[in-house]
C-alpha cells in the first residue's frame, strides 16, 4: 500500500519539513509514504475562491494515484480517535488500494472535490496553518502505525 499525503502549498518552513521528516523516517516502509506538493493556483485580485479552488482541485486529481481511496482534511469533516484512525488504516490495508489524504490550500478544497472523497477527517475544528497541519498529520499517521504495530506509543 501506498500512502500519499498531497498538499496544496508552496514551499514550507524549515520546521514543517523537518518534523514530517523526522515522522516520515519512522513509518512502515511497506507504506512508502510521500508528500506531494500540489502547487497553489496564483492568487490575483479579483479572482474567486471558488476559481482558484476548481483549478487546484484539477491538479490534486491529477496527481493521486487511480483508485487510491481518498481521504480529505476538512475541519468540517468526522473527528476519528488515534486508534479509530488507526483501526481504519488497517482496515484499508486489507483493500488493496493505496490510500491519498488531500490537505487544501488557502482556500480550502474544492466542494466537489470533497464530496467525491470517500473520507471527510477533520483534526480539529478549528483552523489551523498549513504547514501544522502537515506536521500533525504526519504524526498522527506515525502514532496509527504504532498503535496497529502494537507499541504503547498511542498512550
Amino acid at each position: 500500500m501506498k500512502v500519499r499525503l498531497l498538499t496544496v502549498s508552496n514551499r514550507q518552513p524549515r520546521w514543517v519539513q523537518d518534523g514530517c521528516a523526522e515522522y516520515a523516517k519512522r513509518l512502515p516502509r511497506a507504506w512508502q509514504f510521500q508528500v506531494v506538493e500540489v502547487r497553489p493556483e496564483p492568487r490575483t485580485s479579483g479572482v474567486e475562491a471558488q476559481r482558484i479552488q476548481r483549478a487546484e482541485a484539477a491538479r490534486v486529481r491529477q496527481l493521486t494515484p487511480k483508485n487510491a481511496l481518498t481521504v480529505a482534511l476538512d475541519e468540517r469533516g468526522t473527528s476519528w480517535s488515534t486508534e479509530q484512525f488507526a483501526a481504519r488504516i488497517e482496515a484499508w490495508q486489507h483493500t488493496g488500494r493505496d490510500l491519498a489524504f488531500v490537505i487544501g490550500g488557502a482556500d480550502g478544497l474544492d466542494r466537489e472535490l470533497l464530496e467525491g472523497a470517500d473520507h471527510r477527517l477533520s483534526l480539529s475544528a478549528m483552523v489551523m496553518p498549513h504547514g501544522l497541519v502537515r506536521v500533525v498529520f504526519v504524526e498522527q499517521l506515525y502514532r496509527a502505525a504504532s498503535v496497529i504495530d502494537g507499541h504503547p506509543y498511542h498512550k
